[in-house]
């Protein structure tokens, strides 16, 4: 039962990242040799530091930060070919 809670929570927290990420790449790197990079290889450079970063947070397992982590390397991947196609 509160696994799923668990899991509800890190799906909701994914999304955010997701859009936050999509929205900031795109608005803020446009210009940026950032957006000259392949948008996988980045995405899932940025999605691998995040779940490492969110699974260091006490009463986190691993499943919930590579919920996170994909969210926040998906949002990075398509904010790149966003910004690349203006």
């Amino acid at each position: 039962m509160f696994e799923l809670i668990g899991l509800g929570i890190a799906g909701a927290a994914g999304l955010f990242g997701h859009v936050k990420s999509k929205e900031f790449i795109s608005r803020k790197l446009r210009y940026t040799k950032i957006a000259e990079k392949p948008a996988v290889g980045v995405g899932l450079v940025t999605g691998a530091a995040t779940a490492v970063v969110v699974s260091a947070v006490p009463l986190v397992t691993m499943l919930p930060a590579v919920v996170v982590g994909a969210g926040v390397g998906t949002g990075v991947a398509a904010g790149i070919k966003r910004a690349r196609g203006g």
